[in-house]
């Protein structure tokens, strides 16, 4: 298991529509999300910046590629781009490096 923790930017005052969408999570999303291995995925914002934390079963790679290449999370990432100032499927994820971990 690999914990994963990102940060995308949101557009300025597309906090709200960012939200909404979220209460409206697709059931079908979450279903490849989990059956790919992820796991204890929560999302944080803090004005425009979203912090992303993951679980991943057996990493990150392949647990988020797994879900990148199905047809549900094109479309969801499609939605996304009047929200997001970019998807993390163009590189619109920046990675942070975990520097320690409590059980």
């Amino acid at each position: 298991m690999q914990r994963v923790c990102f940060l995308m930017e949101l557009i300025p005052g597309r906090e709200d529509e960012y939200r909404r969408r979220h209460d409206e999570i697709w059931p079908e999303l979450v279903a490849e999300l989990t059956g790919a291995g992820v796991r204890n995925y929560t999302l944080f914002r803090r004005g425009t910046t979203v912090i992303a934390y993951a679980e991943c079963h057996p990493d990150a790679d392949t647990a988020f590629g797994q879900v990148g290449a199905t047809e549900v999370n094109s479309r969801w990432s499609q939605w996304f781009r009047d929200v997001l100032v970019s998807t993390p499927d163009d590189g619109g994820r920046t990675e942070a490096e975990e520097v320690w971990h409590l059980d």
